[in-house]
């Protein structure tokens, strides 16, 4: 359905999209009306299917991430552990739930695998800027993605999630990278 949505234009796109979403649904929700009949959600909805082609054509480096089923606003997305580094090897999940106002609003993300780091709390919440009072609707989910890649490598401890790996990262540098090491190898492979 994704293909078929995606070269479908304005109006009668939306609202295809929006029937197609009632019959996998059964009935509608409040957001299939919203898009079919008063075009809430709709640049948003337009705005996605655009950044999910774009990933398709020119995926991120060690990245990837795509719709859960036939809901294009929650998507599941796969960061790999970056190399030299920790979390080298690992498998990393995210869930990534689109906003009805996107791109005026940030994605939410949220790690599904346990990662030991002092920007993810145990919940997978992801402390970085560009997700609270940096973003921008210039930015993509692509460049969000490049974004937490690179903040796998490059911790933030400064601003930390989790202030007890942030001092075991700032006094004891081996102590924390063995346990980083170790929780990848437990629950990213």
């Amino acid at each position: 359905m994704s293909n078929v949505s995606i070269s479908l234009q304005g109006r009668r796109q939306r609202s295809i999209l929006a029937t197609s979403l009632q019959l996998v649904r059964g009935k509608p929700s409040a957001r299939d009306w919203g898009l079919r009949e008063f075009g809430v959600g709709a640049m948003a909805l337009r705005r996605i299917q655009k950044e999910l082609t774009d990933l398709g054509n020119d995926p991120p480096a060690n990245c990837s991430a795509g719709p859960v089923g036939d809901d294009l606003f929650n998507w599941q997305a796969t960061i790999m552990g970056p190399p030299d580094c920790p979390y080298q090897g690992g498998v990393f999940f995210l869930n990534i739930n689109f906003p009805s106002d996107y791109p005026f609003k940030p994605p939410k993300l949220q790690f599904t695998t346990k990662i030991y780091h002092c920007n993810v709390n145990s919940n997978g919440a992801i402390c970085l800027d560009i997700l609270k009072d940096q973003w921008s609707p210039a930015l993509t989910i692509s460049k969000v993605l490049l974004s937490i890649s690179s903040l796998l490598c490059d911790c933030n401890p400064a601003d930390p999630l989790v202030p007890e790996i942030a001092q075991v990262y700032l006094k004891d540098r081996a102590k924390h990278d063995a346990s980083a090491r170790e929780w990848t190898q437990k629950y990213a492979t």
